[in-house]
């Protein structure tokens, strides 16, 4: 099988790691930290906001070492998978030797460090695996982003399954998520390339670019309704809906249906091209949003089914965007790394921008975590943001992508 011999799986099963140490940790561990240490969601979410302020930094700085390690590239790759799984162990699976928010700080930011590394290299590397050949970076990005999302779908219902079955779920989560993550960076030992063959980039080389300026711009407004979603979707579940214990069975209709259509997106950009199919993508999750904003208490299987709607635009967002990024990528900066440095900031900063405005807001409405017989302000309030915000981005990002000129 073609797909064997270029050793594509192995890409899916490292973005499957990737994309489970991103957005389930969004969603999980400030609850988490709010519910078993008591950390106020205020403090939460100042200091995930403190630490994209330091990605602004340390991003664009590991992308100008990524293109430069030369024959260092598999040791150092290697390396920084151990410490993302012993962060993860760390965040998780130990209890704080100090205080909990400091801990949480000290544990999260070499989790978001090793991450940022690793998907740098990973989606520069895809650059020269695509090469020029006619769909590769679609194709590619089919088996890439399907992986991130049955990686996202496993990693975000794994501790509420285990919640049944396990003393500590969230610790055998990380043990878990350790053990598969050196699994994974094995099997992509031999894919990483060492040798820089061409001129490292410049960010300002692609800033300067309008197309791939243009882009970026995209991808933060884009990207920031499944920010805001994921940041809430516990809290709406449990006390929107109405529905403790249905969160794990929601969260996985709706990266699962992100997986399945990722390569549907896929193949329908390849016939009709990435533009239309990502707008139509965009529309239906407006819609999605928008429906949400009808639901009240009890309202699960209603919900259900927006999971699912909403869960398919992003298998769109997820496989389309970043591909769009990465042939735009191929023309200006082949080498890659400056180029989704600046890809990885962009896309966890909208997280960040999620938390340090989000939860503060919904503390002040009168939300508390886990509390029952809630004001009816906060949990308005919880609608809102959860549904119209989303709404609201999603339809600058849908004028952004129709001013895109992407054929230039």
């Amino acid at each position: 099988m073609k797909a064997l011999t270029e050793r594509l799986p192995a890409y899916s099963l490292f973005a499957a790691v990737l994309s489970g140490a991103g957005l389930p940790i969004y969603i999980y561990a400030p609850k988490y930290y709010a519910d078993t240490y008591g950390v106020s969601l205020t403090a939460l979410g100042a200091l995930l906001f403190a630490l994209r302020l330091f990605d602004v930094v340390q991003d664009p700085v590991l992308g100008w070492i990524s293109e430069r390690l030369q024959r260092f590239k598999k040791i150092a790759i290697l390396l920084t998978s151990f410490a993302l799984a012993l962060a993860m162990i760390g965040l998780f699976a130990v209890p704080p030797p100090i205080a909990p928010i400091v801990w949480f700080g000290l544990t999260i930011t070499g989790l978001f460090t090793a991450f940022s590394f690793l998907t740098i290299n990973f989606y520069a590397q895809g650059i020269s695996k695509a090469g020029n050949a006619e769909g590769g970076h679609v194709r590619l990005a089919a088996w890439r982003e399907s992986g991130a999302l049955l990686g996202v779908c496993i990693a975000a219902v794994i501790p509420t399954l285990l919640m049944d079955v396990a003393r500590d779920p969230f610790a055998v989560f990380a043990y878990g998520f350790a053990v598969v993550t050196i699994i994974a960076a094995f099997f992509m030992w031999p894919e990483w390339k060492g040798r820089v063959t061409q001129e490292p980039s410049q960010i300002r080389d692609i800033i300067a670019d309008p197309i791939a300026r243009r882009l970026l711009i995209l991808a933060l407004v884009n990207a920031t309704p499944l920010a805001v979603s994921s940041t809430l979707f516990l809290f709406y579940v449990e006390s929107r809906l109405g529905a403790p214990g249905w969160e794990g069975a929601l969260l996985v209709l709706f990266f699962l249906a992100a997986a399945i259509s990722s390569p549907l997106w896929s193949a329908s950009a390849g016939r009709f091209g990435e533009k239309p199919v990502l707008l139509s993508a965009m529309v239906l999750a407006v819609a999605s949003f928008g429906y949400t904003l009808t639901l009240s208490t009890g309202d699960v299987i209603p919900f259900a089914i927006i999971c699912v709607l909403s869960g398919a635009t992003i298998g769109a967002d997820l496989t389309l965007m970043p591909a769009m990024f990465a042939k735009r990528m191929s023309v200006i900066s082949p080498t890659g790394g400056q180029g989704f440095g600046l890809w990885s900031l962009v896309n966890k900063f909208t997280l960040a921008f999620a938390a340090v405005v989000l939860l503060p807001l919904l503390e002040r409405s009168g939300f508390a975590a886990g509390a029952m017989d809630l004001p009816e302000q906060a949990l308005m309030t919880l609608t809102v943001l959860y549904a119209l915000v989303p709404s609201l981005l999603k339809l600058v990002a849908i004028g952004l992508l129709i001013g895109t000129k992407l054929k230039e």
